[in-house]
């Protein structure tokens, strides 16, 4: 059975570059974004662990903490880190799990039961483990989002959906297509009309079951 929304993830304890760390006591109280990749020293996951390193004030900024996966050792993440540091142009921080005995590739069911590196393995033997797992306090997965090994991910949208689920998680409220913070959110079908206009002051109703709001400031 696959990892699902709102199931709790497993508490692994996982080896990582920074040392031994069990998944929930990492997380705390905090939001967390787990990112994998099917192997290190190769072209777009370096730009992508460049690019989450960059974003290290924002994550900060949401009390999010991140952790990259890759399905190789210790050694190799350290000796990685300083070209993902050398092309992000920033300090990579954040923990990479040495992945290589799948554990957390096949807990978070990026990979089957029964799979196994072999011997000179290349990349496509582990494609799949190219995912994003956002998880709340709770411990609970909020979101996931799954990869080709040929496009990059573009972690403004990974910004801008931990916005859209901690803005969910504290208004009570949904967000529409596109939204960006700031924008107007939609009532849920279950608050009436008048306790909307109590609340937000006026709603925009576009259809019986689809009405606007702006959040209060």
């Amino acid at each position: 059975m696959g990892l699902r929304i709102n199931d709790t993830i497993p508490d692994l304890t996982v080896e990582t570059d920074q040392g031994t760390l069990s998944l929930h006591d990492w997380i705390g109280d905090s939001w967390a974004i787990i990112f994998s990749h099917p192997k290190d020293f190769t072209p777009v996951c370096t730009t992508e662990f460049g690019a989450v390193a960059q974003l290290a004030a924002e994550w900060e900024k949401r009390d999010t903490k991140v952790m990259g996966v890759s399905v190789d050792g210790v050694e190799e993440h350290t000796k990685w880190k300083k070209d993902i540091e050398a092309v992000g142009g920033a300090p990579a921080n954040f923990p990479i799990v040495a992945d290589d005995g799948l554990e957390i590739s096949k807990a978070f069911d990026m990979l089957p039961a029964e799979a196994y590196m072999p011997d000179g393995r290349t990349p496509a033997d582990s494609a799949t483990v190219r995912s994003v797992f956002i998880i709340g306090p709770d411990k609970q997965l909020k979101l996931s989002m799954t990869y080709p090994m040929t496009v990059g991910r573009n972690f403004a949208e990974v910004l801008r959906a931990l916005d859209g689920l901690q803005t969910s998680a504290r208004e009570g409220v949904a967000t529409p297509a596109n939204w960006q913070v700031g924008q107007d959110v939609v009532v849920p079908v279950a608050v009436s009309d008048e306790d909307a206009i109590a609340k937000y002051g006026s709603i925009d109703t576009k259809l019986p079951y689809l009405r606007m709001a702006k959040l209060p400031e």
